[in-house]
């Protein structure tokens, strides 16, 4: 059974920084891609960063872009996403999601095929 968990979430300031984590099990976590999906309270859901199967290749949506970092150690079956400078605009449910990343024409696609629960993210002062 496909298990992703994450955690890290919580209650920061403007300005400062959290890391989330996603615990996988049920499927070998080295051979899928990985991303990191986010949806603010009332809106819907915004890609923010995916990261291929062997850890080389990166994407970020524009709003974060040089602020968050995503990584995995496919030693421990772990995700994480290192968030700094964080703004009240990020505040959200955060959720890991595996899928399969394609390249096509030049771009990156990514289907999604498994989400977690989520963890809450709140940036506020």
């Amino acid at each position: 059974e496909v298990q992703l968990v994450e955690s890290g979430g919580g209650l920061v300031q403007p300005g400062g920084s959290l890391r989330l984590s996603c615990a996988a099990s049920g499927y070998t976590f080295s051979s899928s891609a990985m991303s990191w999906v986010r949806q603010a309270p009332g809106k819907g859901l915004e890609w923010v960063s995916t990261i291929n199967p062997g850890g080389g290749i990166t994407n970020y949506a524009d709003s974060v872009k040089g602020r968050f970092t995503i990584s995995r150690d496919s030693a421990k079956n772990t995700l994480y996403l290192q968030m700094n400078s964080l703004k009240p605009d990020d505040t959200a449910v955060y959720y890991c999601t595996k899928g399969s990343l394609t390249y096509h024409l030049g771009r990156y696609y990514y289907a999604c095929e498994f989400w977690g629960q989520g963890t809450q993210v709140v940036v506020s002062s």
